[in-house]
């Protein structure tokens, strides 16, 4: 993904057509296929996405790709335990795929693309108590395509407080429509889970897009809500589960994009990344500051 990649003819007629399309129906349909069992239909989609985006199956925990029972089963495979080492003490990469953004938080205002902005409180589904707490921050946007690993982990320790999930929009977000639709990832279904840390509070949203037939955390499973408006978990005591940095938290079923919140103060991105650079789970993408 390049920030200078200009939108072709194509991305835009693509584009307008998604704008009139039955998203929500295109995505359950998409997640039916992508579920069916049916040996020579799994097979087709695993050989025709295998090497159409040249996914590298050598990494995964089942190597044969004919050992797993669906075409989801394979999207949202495990790595080897090795494949991954966490970086110790950083701020890790949440997923595999390439940075499309990565900076500070300017007011209640993250930058989407090149000449394009979206609010850090429609992001939030209009919580303006957790908008304070993120405004100046800093956050990290990490887009995954077709060939990446799908599965997301937390980037730093932290303790689950809760989890919100937001109906909405299920449009593209390859490089060209995050350039083609304002406010894209505040108008896209999402499900934003709020941790506290000892840098204080940091935000993973996890972000939909067409043909993503859910996503799934490791506390809840399947995540489902509302189509008419936000529905929230919270958690406390036992069910406020703990994470260390690098440990799983979710996946998406079909690919998408995840966005990292920071508060303003705690944290210092690399400064050799940048739109465009390539990261993995567990790879330090910046380094925590603790307060004194």
């Amino acid at each position: 993904m390049s920030e200078s990649t200009e939108p072709t003819l194509r991305d835009r007629l693509s584009t307008g057509l998604l704008r009139i399309l039955p998203q929500h129906l295109l995505a359950a349909a998409m997640s039916r296929i992508a579920r069916s069992e049916i040996g020579w239909l799994k097979s087709l989609l695993i050989h025709f996405v295998s090497r159409r985006y040249r996914v590298d199956i050598t990494e995964a925990a089942q190597q044969d790709p004919t050992a797993y029972p669906s075409f989801n089963a394979f999207f949202t495979r495990a790595l080897a335990p090795t494949a991954r080492p966490i970086a110790i003490g950083s701020l890790v990469a949440p997923a595999d795929g390439v940075l499309s953004q990565i900076g500070a938080i300017r007011g209640e205002s993250l930058l989407q693309a090149k000449g394009h902005d979206f609010e850090l409180c429609a992001l939030l589904a209009g919580d303006k108590h957790k908008t304070a707490a993120f405004r100046d921050g800093q956050f990290a946007t990490v887009y995954l395509s077709p060939r990446d690993y799908h599965r997301v982990h937390i980037p730093y320790a932290g303790t689950l407080k809760s989890m919100v999930f937001v109906p909405g929009d299920l449009f593209s977000v390859s490089a060209a429509t995050v350039q083609l639709v304002p406010g894209l990832f505040a108008r896209n279904e999402r499900l934003i889970c709020h941790f506290d840390t000892e840098l204080g509070p940091m935000a993973v949203i996890l972000v939909g897009a067409i043909f993503v037939g859910s996503t799934q955390t490791v506390w809840h499973g399947e995540v489902r809500g509302a189509r008419a408006q936000p529905t929230k978990w919270s958690y406390a005591g036992r069910e406020a589960r703990h994470f260390a940095a690098g440990n799983e938290i979710g996946r998406f079923n079909m690919g998408s994009t995840v966005i990292v919140l920071m508060p303003a103060g705690t944290c210092v991105w690399e400064e050799h990344l940048g739109p465009g650079s390539a990261v993995q789970v567990g790879q330090a993408i910046g380094h925590p500051r603790r307060a004194g």
